[in-house]
């Protein structure tokens, strides 16, 4: 496929530089401007397109080159972005920041696959002219860096018409605006991201607030007439088509709790012919009746335990289900939810599904953090034996027991453990898996509920006879 979407890349020289709130602050900008945006996130990281989503309604997606390659990626913004009048694609830590220590699924390495031009954000604090020559290393480091243009944030504005005029100068690029301090705006960072209603509305008016500023502070038109300049973007998704004649469902957990989910992996299993049904574990009392398959995806689990305990029959329906070989499909989070209790921050342990005994404990830091490339070391639901398939493990609490029927290994390093049960109707462990790097396992699973719901409709024609 070929469009002709307006692009631009929001990179940083590291983290901490302010590219979310910039990146949503000019999302609801260019709305307000009439412009439809979509917003993309380098990297497998769910938090940032669930803000993009939830706080300014914008289209949000991943870019990922560890999971998908140029062509692949290509073909997904093609689809994620089609019929909207402009995509951001916001970085992760510094620009050129990619698989350890490398450039590989860096900011840049994404900006050149999709061809956009990028802007770089920058906080002038503390330095002058030696702000310009870190920028222009991030300029010359690589002979194709994409850089076309800057943003200043956190900057005043008598600071800003001395910077833009040293920064023009030394490095030979537009600086199209700036965002002063807003200490009304301040949005704190933590691991946990969106958590209640409340502060969700929060930080739509904190959003709003930055937006109204960007639209008084920043170029908006340059930075729109910089995105019409990309060139049309070809791409390629591979060929899908629905495993089964009827559509099976599949039972997705969606909620506060359980929010984690690659919109790719949704629209795949959606391909290959499932519909699903969300469902909500905080809040209704047992599963979906004609559920075919089980998806619980990862989340916050850990925060709500209170609530996940005090609902036992969406516990017992639960276990029942996965004890009765419903195909599951349990990461992270949600393998959590399986376990037979969850100890929170406070030491209070909180009954769970209890499919699998033992507990889940806080550690206190990250766990097993980052890319990850999984081997099967049996068959099972998902692949047969040796198959493999690219994720990534985020996690702050451990398992007594985290399985080991698959073997992880970390890309560009001699890392590796085993990780996740995995049986004819199950996968459960700490991976997030990225269904586009190995599309068969997504096939597979979707078979799997097809099967279900096979089996579910002849039971139902020979209870039916039996009454007749």
């Amino acid at each position: 496929m070929t469009a002709e979407i307006p692009r631009l890349a929001l990179a940083a020289p590291a983290s901490g530089a302010g590219k979310t709130t910039l990146t949503c602050a000019l999302l609801r900008a260019f709305q307000q401007k009439g412009v439809k945006p979509a917003a993309f996130k380098c990297g497998p990281d769910y938090i940032d397109p669930m803000f993009h989503r939830q706080i300014t309604g914008a289209k949000s997606g991943n870019i990922d080159l560890f999971f998908a390659s140029e062509d692949l990626a290509r073909g997904l913004f093609c689809r994620q972005a089609a019929g909207c009048g402009l995509a951001l694609i916001e970085g992760a830590m510094g620009y050129y920041d990619g698989v350890a220590s490398s450039d590989q699924a860096s900011a840049w390495q994404a900006a050149r696959a999709l061809a956009a031009p990028a802007v770089l954000i920058a906080q002038p604090r503390g330095a002058a002219l030696t702000l310009a020559a870190a920028l222009k290393g991030l300029l010359e480091f690589r002979p194709d860096s994409r850089i076309q243009a800057a943003l200043l944030n956190r900057c005043s504005e008598g600071t800003y018409r001395r910077m833009k005029l040293l920064l023009e100068r030394e490095l030979g690029v537009p600086v199209m605006g700036y965002l002063p301090e807003l200490p009304e705006c301040r949005i704190e960072s933590r691991h946990l991201g969106l958590v209640t209603a409340q502060e969700t509305e929060d930080l739509r008016r904190k959003i709003q607030l930055l937006a109204d500023q960007a639209a008084r502070t920043v170029d908006l038109e340059g930075l729109l007439e910089l995105a019409q300049s990309a060139p049309p973007l070809r791409g390629d998704l591979p060929a899908v088509a629905p495993v089964a004649c009827r559509k099976p469902v599949i039972a997705l957990a969606q909620d506060r709790a359980f929010c984690f989910y690659y919109p790719e992996n949704l629209a795949l299993l959606e391909e290959l012919g499932a519909e699903i049904r969300p469902f909500s574990p905080l809040e209704d009392g047992e599963l979906p009746a004609d559920a075919d398959a089980l998806y619980l995806g990862g989340g916050y689990p850990e925060l709500y335990g209170e609530t996940l305990a005090q609902n036992r029959t969406m516990a017992e329906s639960v276990r029942r289900a996965v004890e009765s070989g419903l195909p599951t499909l349990a990461e992270c989070g949600g393998f959590l939810y399986l376990h037979q209790a969850i100890e929170d921050r406070e030491g209070r342990r909180w009954p769970a599904a209890g499919v699998f005994p033992g507990l889940c404990r806080p550690t206190g830091g990250l766990r097993r953090f980052g890319y990850v490339e999984l081997t099967a070391k049996r068959d099972n639901l998902l692949c047969p034996a040796g198959e493999t398939v690219r994720g990534h493990e985020f996690h702050y609490w451990e398992s007594d027991d985290c399985g080991g029927d698959f073997r992880a290994e970390k890309p560009l390093s001699s890392r590796g453990w085993d990780c996740a049960h995995a049986g004819q109707t199950l996968y459960a462990g700490f991976p997030h898996l990225y269904f586009y790097s190995n599309p068969a396992f997504a096939a597979r699973f979707v078979q799997a509920a097809a099967d279900w719901n096979r089996k579910r409709q002849e039971d139902k024609e020979t209870k039916r006879g039996e009454r007749t």
